[in-house]
């Protein structure tokens, strides 16, 4: 075999090995980019200017309608219901509106258990605001939502007093 038939051969398969080494990096560019899609999760939603929610004579789960941001679209607007995309750690915090003359409360629940609550019995008359939150574990597929309790009640209105956020911390 003379010396240039060996180069030849040689750059040609340097030529395939970088190839395959481009499309290798092209792929897990694209997942990459994909898995940081995927963790860009946020969402802040209020009540809005729907006036009183409750009381009911059972326990529901409340809808906030009006949502100010909502990246990676986990929180669902017709059912109130956050799921997560991916397994990681995540930030919830809530705040719920009434007027004291009758009692407020509230429920944080992940799979249809109870979380964190805030409870403000009926006292007077005047505006008061609750809050409360909580870092949980996910993973995904896991349904964060908010519960009024039966018998109780909830105002929001123009601005945005009744309100459910969430972020994801970090990925697991």
């Amino acid at each position: 075999m003379r010396y240039g038939d060996n180069s030849c051969q040689l750059f040609i398969g340097l030529r395939d090995e970088v190839r395959e080494l481009r499309e290798t990096v092209s792929t897990l560019w694209s997942q990459l980019q994909e898995q940081k899609r995927k963790e860009q999760v946020a969402f802040g939603a209020s009540l809005g200017p729907y006036g009183q929610q409750g009381p009911y004579n059972t326990e529901i789960t409340l809808v906030y309608k009006d949502v100010f941001v909502n990246a990676g679209n986990a929180y669902n607007p017709t059912t109130g219901i956050f799921t997560a995309p991916v397994r990681g750690v995540y930030y919830f915090s809530f705040s719920g509106h009434h007027r004291s003359s009758r009692s407020m409360g509230l429920r944080l629940f992940k799979n249809g258990q109870q979380m964190v609550t805030v409870y403000n019995h009926a006292a007077g008359n005047r505006p008061e605001t609750a809050t409360n939150g909580m870092t949980l574990q996910l993973e995904t597929g896991d349904h964060v939502y908010m519960r009024l309790r039966a018998n109780t009640w909830l105002f929001d209105n123009e601005n945005d007093h009744s309100t459910f956020i969430g972020h994801l911390l970090f990925p697991l």
